[in-house]
C-alpha cells in the first residue's frame, strides 16, 4: 500500500467520523427533541429508548474510531513535524482533554448507568454543552492545520520544552 494513503485514510476516518457524531448530535437536539414534545409520556419514553437504541451503536463505535486515527494522526503524523513547537502540543493537549470530556458526555447520554441518570434528564443541556466542545475542538483543529508547521521553533519553546518534557531534546 503506498505509504501516503494510510495518513489520507486516517484523516478521513476521523473527519468523517466526527461529521457523523456531531451532526447526529445537532440533529438529535434541534430537530429530534423539539418535534417530540408533543408526544405522550409512553410514546416520547418509547421513542427515546429506540433511537438511543440504534444511536448508542455510532456513538461507541464513533469514538473507538476517533480513539485509533486521532492517536495515529497524531504520533505518526504530525507529532514528528512538530518536535519542539510548544504552541503546538499544548493546544493539541488541550484538544484532547476536550474530547475526552465530548466522548464522556456522548457515552453518558447513549448509556444506562443509573449514576449518570442526571446528564440524560438533562439531554437538552448535555447536547448544548456537547455541541459547543465540539466546534471548539473544530476551531482548535482548524487552526492547527491552517497555521502548518513552523520553520524553527523559537529558542524558548524549545527551552521549554526540554526543561518540562526531557526526553523531547
Amino acid at each position: 500500500m503506498d505509504s501516503d494513503l494510510i495518513p489520507v485514510i486516517s484523516r478521513v476516518v476521523h473527519v468523517a467520523t466526527a461529521i457523523v457524531l456531531v451532526g447526529g448530535s445537532v440533529f438529535m437536539r434541534f430537530a429530534l427533541m423539539p418535534a417530540a414534545t408533543g408526544l405522550g409520556d409512553a410514546e416520547h419514553d418509547g421513542l427515546r429508548e429506540r433511537v438511543l437504541g440504534h444511536w448508542r451503536r455510532f456513538v461507541h463505535i464513533g469514538i473507538a474510531l476517533l480513539l485509533g486515527s486521532g492517536l495515529y494522526n497524531f504520533l505518526a503524523v504530525t507529532m514528528p513535524a512538530h518536535k519542539g513547537d510548544g504552541r503546538y502540543h499544548m493546544l493539541v493537549g488541550i484538544k484532547m482533554l476536550l474530547a475526552f470530556v465530548l466522548f464522556f458526555l456522548a457515552s453518558a447520554l447513549v448509556g444506562r448507568s443509573s449514576g449518570l441518570k442526571a446528564l440524560r434528564d438533562k439531554a437538552r443541556g448535555t447536547l448544548v454543552v456537547m455541541i459547543i466542545l465540539a466546534a471548539v475542538i473544530v476551531i482548535i483543529s482548524s487552526y492547527l492545520k491552517v497555521r502548518g508547521v513552523p520553520a524553527v521553533a523559537t529558542e524558548v519553546e524549545t527551552a521549554a520544552m526540554t526543561l518540562f518534557l526531557p526526553w523531547t531534546g
